[in-house]
């Protein structure tokens, strides 16, 4: 949505219409969010633009000679907290401020349901865009500070209480409920295809097969895990962007909806299993080295591979949970196909080292 200066509340105007012809709530409370923080300056600006970068999640050019561009994104009122704490609380105190983008402005929708948050913009130069070696290393430099400041600052406990729980009880907890779930299919009422009956009787057997290993599994994640410690929680190549700066390569985390508290392992696995394989023991080598220097000594190679694999494998398991829960309860019509996937993928899962 592009617009030539008028009146300055046509330009307004503008983005609500904008964000409810694609249906997203708050556009009310979006165009007020706008107003505040641009405080009377749209007058001076040429042109407004509203780009849609994904459901939720807005890029808005303000000015058609030097362009100033913010982040608008629609949230769950939960998620916009600890976002909120992540940028202005928990990553400062860690002497990493600076390393996430700030929180400009927000609004929440009258009802309570959305809470908007205007982000400075960041840029697009992320890993999945530029997957260059330098930038790989920046990246992972800056994942290990995190992890190895945040392990041993006061802070944790109250990020524990406040964030998402990436740890044993993640893993145990969606096993035993996806297997309740799995197993409540069984007295589906509409026909199924023979496709998607034999993946759900696959992904159950490999269920069972999992909950028969789980105690070794969390002894491991016990005694060799380490200490909890601050998650992004969704370390996708997307969600890592690495611009230089003046100084060399700056390193920032974007999109933290999922930041939690838990073991290493669960970050450095989401990394590894979006890398080639031939990249992954380099990651592994320039991780170690970094945590090292803060006293940290990671397990060898058996048993942080079983690390890895069970934080890769609990998230799959967790989206099979939602899966199964959404045929239940909402007889999605793209639920059978979705488990479908999902029975391929957990069936192909292995590892992500070589021993």
């Amino acid at each position: 949505m592009a617009s030539q200066m008028g009146e300055s509340v046509d330009i307004y105007e503008r983005i609500g219409r904008s964000l409810e012809e694609r249906q997203e709530p708050g556009a009310t409370e979006v165009v007020d969010l706008v107003r505040r923080m641009l405080n009377g300056a749209a007058e001076s600006a040429q042109t407004l633009d509203l780009e849609r970068l994904k459901t939720g999640v807005y890029r808005l050019r303000i000015g058609s000679g030097p362009v100033r561009a913010v982040v608008l994104k629609c949230l769950k009122p939960s998620i916009a907290q600890t976002d909120r704490l992540v940028a202005e609380r928990w990553l400062p105190a860690l002497g990493l401020g600076d390393r996430c983008p700030r929180i400009l402005a927000g609004g929440a929708q009258r009802d309570g349901h959305w809470v908007w948050h205007a982000y400075e913009d960041a840029g697009d130069d992320t890993l999945e865009r530029r997957h260059e070696p330098e930038r790989m290393e920046a990246a992972v430099r800056l994942i290990a500070e995190l992890h190895t400041r945040a392990a041993i600052h006061p802070l944790m406990p109250e990020i524990r209480w406040r964030a998402r729980d990436h740890g044993v009880h993640f893993f145990t907890s969606n096993l035993r409920d996806a297997i309740g779930a799995m197993e409540a299919l069984a007295d589906l009422r509409r026909p199924m295809s023979t496709e998607f009956v034999r993946a759900r009787a696959r992904v159950l057997e490999r269920l069972y097969e999992l909950r028969e290993d789980a105690p070794r599994r969390v002894q491991v994640m016990e005694q060799a895990g380490g200490p909890d410690t601050l998650l992004h929680g969704d370390l996708w190549p997307k969600n890592v962007l690495v611009s230089a700066n003046g100084k060399g390569l700056l390193a920032q985390l974007i999109d933290w909806d999922h930041v939690g508290a838990g073991p290493f392992s669960y970050d450095l696995s989401t990394l590894l299993y979006n890398a080639s394989r031939e990249e992954r023991p380099w990651i592994v080598r320039r991780y170690r080295e970094e945590v090292e220097r803060a006293g940290w000594h990671l397990p060898p190679l058996p048993e942080l591979n079983l690390l890895l694999h069970t934080a890769e494998t609990a998230r799959q398991v967790h989206c099979i949970l939602f899966v199964a829960i959404a045929l239940l309860h909402d007889d999605a019509e793209w639920a059978p196909q979705e488990l479908i996937y999902w029975d391929g993928y957990f069936a192909a899962l292995r590892p992500p080292l070589e021993e």
